[in-house]
């Protein structure tokens, strides 16, 4: 059985080396992950430098996962510095080998660091940042694009091996996938641009497996509001982080769930169980 873990952590170098309460909840998290003993880890938004997570990160990330790899891939020029960037921790014992893909994407997207995939020798496990359509949705006709690329990536890949793919989608792919999808319909993430988009995805052949696992449930979600400070306690939250797998390993998934992130408000790791 494979334990797998996905959380968009919102800066790994806040959370490893900053004294803010905010830090200590992202901290609070991180001990509730080291209790899982995931096989694999995947992080997004690690907001790190072009040369990637430095000696004090790396001892400080040894101590809450101890016998782990870490595979990194950060934002480089000309894409802004500290921003986006996606990690993998790898528990020692499982091989795979590390890619980074470009998949042609607009702007400067493919050098932000959102894409980091390992290549084992039964499936592919695939950790994305998914490009937000942004403040006015000044991003939205490259997210679109950035939509289009990777569901056919994703099938690229599907047309050699098992995929497994996790990340924050920032998408809320149905209705009851957020709170309050009446006043959001032209709101990033949730707009039917980016929702086609994802409808495509797993038309290309993935499976969702929260909803494979808990069908049409309501009031589950991923993610809440920093900007508003009742969020998490009224729960009026979006489910934008997902584990994909291809249609043909759906029936081995397991277990498909959010973790509890306590008081902290923002991502939810998300945990996948399957059997392969």
């Amino acid at each position: 059985m494979l334990k797998l873990i996905s959380w968009n952590i919102d800066s790994l170098n806040a959370a490893l080396t900053s004294a803010s309460p905010r830090a200590q909840l992202s901290r609070d998290v991180l001990d509730t992950l080291k209790k899982e003993g995931a096989d694999l880890i995947a992080i997004q938004e690690t907001k790190l430098p072009a040369g990637g997570p430095s000696k004090k990160h790396m001892e400080a990330l040894a101590e809450y996962f101890p016998g782990y790899h870490v595979e990194w891939v950060s934002s480089e020029p000309p894409a802004r510095k500290g921003y986006a960037g996606t990690m993998i921790l790898c528990k020692e014992g499982i091989k795979a080998e590390k890619i980074v893909p470009r998949i042609s994407a607009p702007d400067t997207m493919d050098d932000e660091g959102r894409l980091l995939v390992l290549e084992n020798d039964d499936f592919y496990f695939v950790n994305v940042y998914t490009p937000n359509a942004g403040d006015g949705l000044k991003r939205l006709g490259d997210r679109q694009e950035w939509d289009r690329l990777y569901a056919d990536y994703l099938a690229e890949l599907d047309r050699k091996k098992p995929v497994i793919a996790c990340g924050d989608f920032n998408v809320a792919h149905r209705e009851i996938d957020l709170a309050h999808p009446e006043t959001n319909h032209m709101s990033a993430g949730f707009t039917d641009e980016e929702r086609e988009g994802f409808t495509n995805l797993l038309n290309k052949g993935f499976t969702d497996t929260f909803r494979y696992i808990h069908g049409d449930v309501k009031g589950v979600y991923s993610w809440w509001a920093q900007r508003i400070k009742t969020s998490k306690i009224n729960n009026s939250g979006w489910r934008i982080d997902y584990f994909l797998v291809s249609d043909r390993i759906k029936e081995r998934v397991k277990r498909s769930e959010m973790i509890d992130s306590g008081t902290r408000q923002d991502h939810a790791p998300i945990l996948l169980e399957i059997d392969l």
